[in-house]
């Protein structure tokens, strides 16, 4: 059994592991760097060139788990592609719309190597996508049920976004569990994990939240309560708040809580969404019955009814008091609604930019968090600084589960050795340490990038 580390550093970026086990070679993940552009965005698969790989396996649709899986295909023609039924549904809507956003940096940046991949190249690989269902064995072949030895996966319902798995693998007596991006804690659509809970060997683990404590007395309901009255105050300043989200995931919790304010007559407001964001919020509905979730019969498009705003009609949409706008991109990248409505809020004191989920620290969402009034800020490299002045607030709802519930999770496996993924480097090392001090008979890994280990 082995490992590599395909991403380029230790870091959240263009996610992606090799694994051989049981005579049979798998990635996991194939994703898109957020922040960097051309070849640096891809994961690096040069140490395993010259490998014909049997299957990769998709954990979910975000950018940085399945942004390049076209580009992975062309160079693995023969790999068979396994994931989730509603990742599927949604991978395609990201890939399309990823292709679009290529082709303006292009433009943009020159960037001749850009698109990496077409439209039409999408519909024709997502036709090969095996389309699997949740705690439902499958072979590399695509058979439901494995034979002898063969080795054999199951993905699990990871509670992150819609689709989101962890993947159970068996090979030669020994179980494998990859976490993907988990969260143990109910959100406001998704409801918690359901991961294994006994007989694991090697855990791979992510560790997103790992330099972040809990917040003591922490509940989502009471941080709901929060966002509720920091809304309240803004609109009584005679302003709007923007909440930056990521089109999947925190763009339907977002939706969600907007109903329940109204349901409960806390509040209710006019609110604005992106396009992708609000054909991603169709694909929650559309699964709404089929799926685990809080609220089944709730269809959001509906029953919140929320604006949606694009490319064009964002220049045409003022900053206007008394409203909600919960765009993407989640860390503001430059050219996303979320930045260019940034910049026409960021220096009015009446509006507020509530931050709800988590931004890189060196995106113009994280240097906005870590700002303060009057600071100067960038948010858009081809723009004038801004100084800062509208109200800022962050809250926890972060999709990803807390450092404790990592930890209480590997302590429950206590299994042989625990991998340490996805996580910058800070976050990593603290989950190491603390692995190493609570389970003494476990051995602890950092897998460091491009070098292979021997499970």
């Amino acid at each position: 059994m082995k490992f590599v580390n395909l991403t380029r550093h230790t870091e959240i970026g263009a996610n992606s592991y090799y694994l051989e086990a049981g005579g049979e070679r798998l990635i996991l993940d194939s994703g898109m760097h957020p922040k960097e552009v051309g070849e640096n965005a891809l994961p690096n698969w040069k140490p395993i060139e010259g490998r014909t790989i049997d299957a990769i396996l998709i954990s979910h649709a975000h950018q940085d788990h399945i942004g390049t899986l076209p580009v992975l295909m062309r160079h693995q023609p023969h790999a068979r592609v396994f994931m989730t039924e509603p990742t599927s549904e949604i991978g395609s809507l990201l890939l399309h719309n990823s292709v679009n956003v290529m082709t303006r940096q292009r433009e943009d940046l020159g960037l001749t190597i850009y698109p990496l991949f077409g439209h039409r190249q999408i519909d024709r690989s997502s036709e090969q996508w095996y389309r699997c269902r949740y705690r439902q064995p499958y072979t590399t072949t695509g058979d439901r049920v494995a034979d002898g030895g063969a080795l054999a996966f199951e993905f699990w319902d990871a509670g992150h976004v819609l689709g989101s798995s962890g993947i159970l693998l068996r090979a030669e007596g020994r179980t494998i569990f990859y976490t993907g991006d988990v969260n143990f804690d109910d959100q406001t659509i998704m409801q918690s994990a359901i991961f294994p809970q006994s007989t694991i060997d090697v855990l791979i683990m992510e560790c997103t939240r790992g330099d972040h404590p809990e917040p003591a007395g922490w509940s989502r309901a009471s941080e709901e309560k929060k966002l509720a009255t920091a809304i309240e105050a803004t609109f009584s300043r005679g302003g709007c708040a923007l909440i930056p989200v990521f089109a999947l995931g925190k763009t339907q919790e977002a939706l969600g809580m907007f109903y329940e304010f109204r349901r409960q007559q806390q509040l209710d407001f006019p609110a604005y969404i992106g396009g992708l964001s609000s054909k991603m919020t169709e694909v929650y509905d559309w699964r709404a019955n089929q799926t685990r979730r809080q609220w089944p019969r709730l269809q959001l498009m509906k029953d919140v009814a929320p604006f949606v705003l694009n490319g064009q009609t964002i220049n045409e949409s003022p900053a206007r008091p008394g409203r909600v706008y919960a765009l993407s991109s989640g860390m503001m990248t430059p050219k996303t609604l979320s930045n260019i409505f940034a910049r026409r809020v960021v220096e009015v004191p009446q509006h507020s930019i509530l931050f709800v989920g988590y931004a890189d620290p060196e995106s113009p969402g994280g240097i906005l968090r870590a700002a303060k009034l009057g600071d100067a800020v960038s948010l858009d490299p081809d723009e004038p600084s801004q100084m800062l002045r509208c109200h800022t607030e962050q809250f926890q709802f972060s999709a990803h589960a807390s450092r404790e519930s990592l930890v209480a999770y590997a302590k429950k496996l206590a299994p042989k050795k625990t991998l340490l993924i996805h996580g910058d480097p800070p976050a990593v090392e603290w989950m190491r340490a603390r692995l190493a001090a609570d389970l003494p008979n476990c051995d602890v890994i950092v897998p460091r990038p491009g070098i292979e280990v021997e499970l």
